[in-house]
């Protein structure tokens, strides 16, 4: 989409344009820009405080405010140039994903979303992180660049690098802003476990003929619910060729 188009059109054309993006963004993205930019805005009105969003192992399991696991990877700061940026990378990286190599497999996308929170959700508690949507992002941003390593990019037009490299390029950019690098490096770390278990443990297991051949597979629950589940009979009958 043409923002700066938009922008100069009018505002009944812009509006159209702005609800088609938004519209063609497929349904997990959507779902997650959503729930990034309302809780956004609920804090910057003041309906709820950060306070009541940010991760807490003991806020979360002793007291019983579960809301907080999702909460603490929707919150990407005030409005700023910063939570542009953020979301920028967010429906960029995760809509490629959804739409290239999870295309189809929506259950299989749901799936690495929920192995990225419960892995970093599991990190944090040892660390003093509160807000996890960053590392959530550099996750998606790692597992994009390793599918498409020939893809060349460029940082800011200066140096040209192949997308592999990107979270690296990324983190940085961090550390030369002085920003901490613990949750793009969670992020990445992640990203990196995901990488291996969906994409080279299948291919060393039938190499090595182990039994178990994929680990990252959707619960028949979870296609249910995404829409993908097909009931496959337990004793169906192949076809034979019949000789006249």
């Amino acid at each position: 989409m043409d923002f700066g188009g938009a922008a100069l059109g009018g505002g009944e054309g812009a509006g159209v344009d702005v609800m088609s993006w938004y519209t063609g963004i497929p349904v997990v993205s959507r779902v997650y820009l959503t729930g990034a930019f309302l809780t956004t805005a609920a804090c910057a009105v003041d309906i709820v405080t950060p306070f009541s969003l940010y991760y807490n192992w003991d806020l979360i399991f002793q007291e019983g405010q579960f809301w907080r696991l999702i909460t603490s990877y929707l919150f990407f700061g005030a409005f700023s140039v910063d939570f542009l940026f953020h979301m920028y990378f967010l429906v960029r990286y995760c809509r490629l994903l959804e739409e290239g190599d999870f295309r189809g497999r929506t259950a299989n996308f749901v799936l690495m979303l929920t192995f990225g929170v419960a892995f970093m959700t599991l990190i944090a508690s040892y660390t003093s992180i509160h807000f996890l949507g960053s590392a959530l992002t550099f996750m998606m941003v790692y597992v994009w660049g390793r599918r498409n390593e020939h893809v060349k990019m460029s940082f800011l037009g200066f140096f040209s690098f192949h997308a592999p490299y990107l979270p690296w390029v990324m983190l940085s950019f961090s550390v030369l802003l002085g920003n901490s690098v613990t949750t793009d490096l969670i992020g990445i770390l992640v990203g990196h476990c995901y990488f291996f278990l969906e994409y080279v443990y299948p291919l060393l297991a039938e190499v090595r003929g182990w039994r178990l051949r994929r680990i990252m597979e959707p619960p028949a629950i979870l296609h249910w619910l995404c829409g993908s589940y097909q009931h496959i009979p337990e004793h169906q009958e192949e076809p034979h060729l019949h000789q006249d």
